[in-house]
């Protein structure tokens, strides 16, 4: 007879939400700015690849959408921390990271997985 094994199984289901129009999307090696609900995203075009993530920087709450693209890296307009826009980490630290969000382009519109 076999033990009894116990299973917790979850089925992850992305729920993406419409973020902006493909057409609104920053330009080649620019981050722009995108509310989405009750917070504000980065989204960051690196030599054609298009990545979102959490727009508060982690040293003192800057608009890290308002930086600029330095060497592939988003650089928060406030004090300077870079961060790598597909992963969220920090250029100074691999244990410091903002949350990276999955996008997809559907007939126009950017959608977020949020």
């Amino acid at each position: 007879m076999r033990p009894a094994l116990a299973c917790e199984c979850q089925l992850l289901i992305a729920m993406f939400t419409r973020l902006t129009t493909q057409a609104a999307l920053p330009p080649t090696n620019e981050a722009k700015e995108f509310p989405c609900g009750d917070r504000m995203i980065c989204v960051a075009n690196v030599n054609g690849t298009i990545t979102a993530m959490d727009n508060v920087c982690l040293h003192r709450g800057g608009p890290v959408g308002q930086g600029v693209i330095e060497k592939g890296k988003v650089v928060c307009p406030w004090h300077g921390w870079a961060w790598d826009p597909q992963t969220g980490q920090a250029a100074h630290s691999a244990s410091t990271k903002l949350t990276v969000y999955g996008l997809k382009i559907e007939n126009g519109d950017v959608l977020i997985d949020i």
